[in-house]
């Protein structure tokens, strides 16, 4: 039988209720580049054609777990965002902004030669 989870809250403690609440939003913060794609219902093909690359390349950029900054930025930007880098410290969070100004963008729709060259890698 299927139980409401206002009944089920009512039975945790704040602790569990707070570990509840920290659980649900580093999964919703953590997503890969595959799964954020497609959360914005871009294709493989839609990605690939404004990064001035072939769909198998999007496949290997989404699969990578080493990339440059630029190769990510220009992802991100295709997708409509803006990438921002922080520190985390426990006294807080750091932008770092050194990687602002890292050339990257061309004519060619974001892409630059980095990103290309290491999608094809």
């Amino acid at each position: 039988m299927a139980h409401k989870w206002k009944d089920i809250r009512r039975t945790l403690s704040p602790e569990q209720e707070e570990a509840t609440r920290q659980y649900v939003k580093s999964v919703v913060e953590a997503v890969t580049l595959n799964q954020l794609r497609e959360a914005r219902s871009l294709t493989q093909a839609n990605l690939a054609s404004v990064l001035g690359v072939n769909q198998g390349s999007v496949s290997k950029m989404e699969k990578r777990t080493d990339m440059y900054i630029s190769t990510l930025r220009n992802f991100i930007q295709a997708m409509g965002g803006q990438l921002q880098i922080k520190a985390v410290f426990p006294e807080g969070e750091v932008e770092i902004e050194q990687f602002k100004d890292v050339a990257g963008s061309s004519a060619d729709g974001g892409a630059s030669a980095d990103s290309r060259q290491e999608a094809a890698a």
